[in-house]
């Protein structure tokens, strides 16, 4: 006797009617029913609630559980119903896809693209986009919900505005129209955005930033505002980190009637975490369900940084419920563990109509110049102390070669000082005391050591002038003459310092992007300089300054520097690829004049890490361009920053200073 499937009148909880008790007598039917889908049993009925899913889905399961114990069934008349409208739906939805799918491979309807062109010729006036952006864009407007994976300087900023421009300028009765733009990023990526509007579509945006500095009280004012869509701002910003504290004012916003919103992530890759104890994740997901936002966007050039998994949160974003991805967490995670794993393609198949992704080749950008390393010789002091340093943490190194050991952290601070030291030994002055504990040296050191240690705390009496800043102010005065801006970029803040006020002695006027330099906000008072204002500032013919000091680790994402700057001079490093790439970056990226050569200078000092770090940044770039050029959603599975990669690094550091001492 077989049982019906039914659903209440309020489709809160479907009803299996099972008078028989066919169920109930199936010992392991019972059991799933009850572990796995919450099912409660009358002497009738068996009732499973709708809560925290789609009722198609749960339908579905129901279904699939009932084929699995070969119990027969029935559905009610509004059961068909359902089914009927759930299968049509996913019928059309999967047109839609299909459709989107071939907008990215270049299969567009004539007509429909011509309507696209001609609406950003007169809408987004002052950009132009170029192929590869104007298809992306074309893409974005007919999904309204995708990803764009392009990398760095790919221009994503502008696709978003291109689709912007023609989903705005649609009659507001229709369904993909859109009137206000949501940027979710990091508090350094409200400026590019305010100010790439204006280079789109030439005139200031009416923008509100609602993180950094900006009180609750005016920030809840914004939100939870009734007034007209003329009277409100067009453009608004929030960090990851503040939508969980502002989710009723956000709800609010995105519900508002008037409000026909364009939410965009930028920098999603902030969202990936998938773990239970995660906050900003599940804030921002809470979002995208609210079926009145009309457009969901997702940019960023790392989609995969650590494994597949970190891909589900970006396409539960854009779709929710939709199931685009085939696969669970676990299931993601295994195939990151296992390179060649079959799966890979029929996930890249699966998720493919939904993002685009444009490639450094694709950008057509004008030839860089990596210029040969200059290598500077330090002076005696500077050798002694170096190579004092070096004699030791070789000797640790080659005794702890497991790069996942316990004393991984230690590995690194070793490294870091030799860093510092092949700059400036002044740095090492630097909480010297709880270093040398930290390292196991004592008071017992031998009479040589002393001598060492007396040269590293008094070093600045030594020598006031490290070589390399010597160099660097020969190299940038020469740049400086012929007309050129540039951007130097070091690793240690006092370092960076330092060498400020030595090129202002030396008259060359520079500017420092660090992380003490605060984000622009609405609060601040005019003279306080932010990195928004030195970077407009930079970018104008009469700048007072020529040089921009940087630190990677604060400024390597979201600033452009192209337009003003073609030279790139590298002092300190680390072994840290992604960050030398993405600075790499700032200055070599669309929009470059045909002709224009993008310049990087190397400083190095002679016989010491930096060289070691300059080679393993080369080949760690060759493999990750390599990588990111040849698949479409690759995984850097190393992240060729991570730990994993240490163990690479200290052979290499190993292997540099057995060189050099058979040559001694």
């Amino acid at each position: 006797m077989s049982i019906i499937i039914d659903i209440n009148q309020s489709e809160t909880y479907f009803l299996l009617v099972d008078s028989s008790g066919v169920i109930g007598k199936n010992r392991r039917a019972k059991a799933y029913f009850e572990s796995y889908m919450d099912a409660e049993f009358n002497d009738s009925a068996v009732l499973l609630e709708i809560r925290n899913v789609e009722k198609e889905e749960l339908l579905i399961s129901i279904h699939n559980a009932l084929e699995k114990y070969k119990i027969e069934y029935q559905e009610s008349e509004r059961i068909k119903k359902i089914l009927a409208s759930y299968f049509k739906r996913r019928k059309d939805f999967e047109i839609f896809s299909q459709k989107a799918r071939c907008i990215w491979n270049n299969e567009v309807d004539p007509n429909e693209f011509k309507e696209f062109k001609e609406s950003l010729e007169r809408n987004l006036t002052n950009r132009t986009l170029y192929d590869k952006q104007l298809l992306a864009a074309f893409h974005l407007a007919f999904a309204k919900n995708a990803c764009n994976f392009s990398v760095p300087g790919a221009g994503k900023t502008s696709v978003v505005y291109g689709a912007y421009a023609y989903l705005s300028n649609l009659p507001e009765d229709h369904p993909d129209f859109v009137n206000r733009l949501l940027i979710i990023g990091p508090l350094s990526s409200f400026g590019p955005w305010e100010n790439e509007y204006e280079e789109c579509f030439g005139k200031k945006v009416s923008s509100k930033r609602l993180s950094g500095g900006v009180s609750p009280e005016e920030r809840n004012d914004f939100l939870f505002s009734i007034e007209p869509p003329e009277q409100t701002a067009e453009l608004s910003l929030m960090s990851y980190q503040s939508v969980q504290y502002n989710l009723k004012g956000l709800q609010f916003f995105l519900k508002k009637p008037s409000n026909h919103v364009m939410i965009v992530l930028d920098e999603a890759h902030k969202i990936k975490s998938t773990n239970p104890d995660s906050t900003w994740a599940p804030a921002v997901l809470s979002l995208s369900k609210l079926p009145s936002v009309k457009s969901k966007v997702v940019l960023t050039g790392t989609p995969v940084p650590n494994g597949y998994e970190d891909i589900y949160n970006l396409y539960e974003f854009i779709w929710p419920n939709k199931n685009i991805i085939n696969f669970n967490v676990f299931q993601l995670q295994d195939m990151s563990n296992n390179r060649f794993d079959d799966r890979v393609d029929e996930l890249v198949e699966s998720i493919s109509p939904f993002f685009i992704r444009i490639k450094k080749n694709d950008l057509g950008l004008p030839p860089i110049v990596n210029h040969d390393p200059i290598k500077v010789k330090m002076s005696k002091v500077q050798r002694e102390i170096y190579d004092f340093l070096e004699d030791r943490y070789i000797s640790y190194f080659e005794d702890n070669q497991d790069a996942l050991s316990a004393t991984t952290n230690l590995k690194k601070a070793r490294f870091v000082r030799l860093m510092q030291c092949a700059t400036n030994p002044d740095l090492l002055r630097q909480s010297l005391e709880d270093y040398y504990q930290e390292q196991g040296l004592s008071n017992n050191l031998y009479l040589d050591d002393n001598h060492v240690l007396d040269k590293i705390l008094n070093y600045h009496s030594h020598e006031t002038i490290p070589a390399k800043f010597e160099t660097i102010k020969s190299l940038v005065s020469d740049l400086v003459s012929d007309g050129q801006k540039v951007i130097l970029w070091g690793t240690f803040i006092l370092s960076i310092k330092q060498l400020q006020q030595y090129l202002n002695s030396s008259g060359i006027d520079s500017r420092l992007l660090i992380g003490e330099v605060p984000v622009e906000r609405d609060d601040m008072p005019e003279e306080i300089v932010t990195r928004e204002k030195i970077i407009r500032e930079f970018h104008e013919e009469d700048c007072p300054f020529r040089v921009i000091i940087a630190n990677p680790f604060a400024v390597a994402e979201s600033i452009s520097l192209h337009h003003a700057c073609h030279h790139a001079v590298y002092f300190e490093r680390t072994f840290n690829a992604s960050n030398f790439i993405q600075s790499k970056d700032r200055i070599h990226r669309v929009g470059l004049e045909k002709n224009q050569l993008t310049h990087y200078h190397y400083i190095l000092s002679e016989d010491s890490i930096d060289e070691t770090i300059h080679r393993r940044l080369m080949d760690k770039e060759r493999r990750m361009l390599e990588l990111i050029e040849s698949q479409e959603i690759p995984l850097i599975s190393e992240n060729l920053s991570r730990d994993i990669d240490l163990d690479n690094d200290i052979r290499a550091i190993i292997r540099d200073y057995v060189r050099r001492s058979s040559k001694a």
